[in-house]
């Protein structure tokens, strides 16, 4: 017995042992520099997997929201999209959002080489590959507003331009040290960089491009369903939960560091206050829109996404009800926000507009009230300037493109199906 009872309490002293150190003397503890820059790299392959199966998310859910005629383009785009930005980041990206002057506008246009020192706490590599899932990130934001009508390559294009030059631009204001963070300007995650540049290009694409042919009536509501029916709702909920967990990468990974124990508390905080926020988006969208009517699936999933754009400019700072109120009203402003585009005739298929940029600026701006290191002022700053470049650039970019090469598909195309006019692979077999 007294065997027994000294194998079971073993592991239990030991534990208590542990904890009791991990609890008084974590902030004395310190690793060498060269672990610590293998936990810090670790961060950001781990957490970048994680943003790159975000791709994934949303491949599934812009193939399930459009209709069945258009789900091989959706898969065609994305897949294209993320091996485009991928290119074009290594080419000119990385340093032209790295390679600013200290609160200067603009880097370099040359290629990202390897500089890895132990020095700088993590690999030139690893940096680069989470910088690039999130510049990917932006482009894919662009890529279900404008399905079923525009061209496949014109959009390879504009993703080109978005990834390479327009996206990093904006993100050297900010994480590269630009004039934006000599202003204080606070984006932890990406509220503005990432979410409201895709959102803000995408919003004008969708105004140069128009609506698909017959959405909208004459009253500016949106047309009896069935013609635009989404092809697949389980597709389009597999997709969201997707992209919540790639979240997790997306947020988590932006601490930038866990070779410490506050990083990896902090990093664990973040984690919660993701997961809460975007709970927080799920109920609020549905319990609003079963108070006018019926619960709607679709905008409980957008829902989510909003939540989880709303808490991306501060995870950290934020109480976990802090977090699900933020989420809750990120989820508030997709519903309402996809009213509002439908009253302006502005069509967008998966929702992305309200989800990413009218998420992303409410995000922004609520920073102050968990972040005493941030103000209103800036944050309002950094929010008009960002969403106004890219929507004024993007929305040249898009109407030189239609002027000479054309972007939208023909009317007979349109109907026949982005499937049938742009790859020949069809899907599903369509149905009436």
């Amino acid at each position: 017995m007294t065997k027994l009872i000294k194998i079971i309490s073993a592991p239990l002293i030991s534990l208590i042992f542990l904890l009791n150190m991990s609890s008084a003397g974590y902030a004395e503890t310190t690793v060498s520099p060269e672990v610590g820059f293998i936990f810090n790299t670790l961060l950001f392959l781990i957490c970048g997997f994680l943003v790159f199966f975000m791709a994934c998310g949303f491949a599934m859910l812009e193939s399930g929201m459009v209709t069945s005629k258009s789900v091989s383009v959706i898969c065609a785009k994305n897949i294209g999209l993320i091996s485009i930005s991928a290119i074009m980041f290594w080419l000119v990206g990385y340093n032209l959002a790295y390679g600013i002057n200290p609160g200067g506008y603009i880097g370099k246009f040359i290629p990202w080489a390897d500089g890895s020192k132990i020095e700088t706490g993590y690999a030139d590599g690893s940096d680069w590959y989470f910088q690039m899932v999130f510049c990917a990130t932006t482009v894919s934001i662009v890529s279900g507003t404008l399905a079923e009508r525009i061209k496949l390559w014109p959009f390879f294009l504009f993703a080109a331009i978005l990834a390479g030059i327009l996206y990093p631009i904006v993100m050297g204001w900010q994480w590269g040290g630009g004039w934006l963070a000599a202003a204080g300007f606070s984006d932890f995650a990406g509220s503005t960089l990432v979410h409201s540049t895709g959102g803000a290009a995408a919003l004008a694409g969708a105004i140069i491009l128009g609506p698909r042919l017959g959405r909208f009536t004459k009253k500016g509501e949106a047309a009896p369903l069935k013609p635009f029916a989404a092809s697949s709702i389980p597709l389009v909920t597999l997709g969201v939960f997707i992209l919540w967990l790639g979240w997790f990468g997306f947020n988590g990974g932006s601490q930038l560091a866990i070779g410490t124990a506050p990083d990896a508390i902090a990093v664990s905080k973040i984690f919660i206050n993701t997961l809460l926020a975007g709970a927080g988006g799920v109920m609020a969208a549905g319990t609003v829109t079963r108070l006018s009517g019926k619960t709607d699936v679709v905008q409980m999933l957008n829902g989510c996404i909003g939540g989880l754009v709303a808490i991306t400019a501060e995870p950290l700072m934020p109480s976990p009800l802090a977090s699900i109120l933020i989420g809750a009203v990120g989820g508030l402003i997709v519903v309402y926000g996809t009213k509002m585009l439908f009253a302006l005739k502005i069509d967008d298929v998966v929702g992305a507009i309200p989800a990413h940029m009218f998420a992303g600026i409410w995000g922004t701006l609520i920073v102050p009230a968990t972040n005493s290191g941030a103000n209103f002022g800036t944050q309002l700053l950094g929010v008009i300037s960002i969403n106004a470049f890219v929507f004024v650039v993007a929305f040249i970019v898009w109407s030189l493109m239609k002027a000479t090469m054309g972007i939208r598909l023909s009317k007979e195309a349109e109907m026949k199906g982005t499937d049938v006019s742009e790859t020949g692979v069809i899907a599903y077999s369509i149905r009436d």
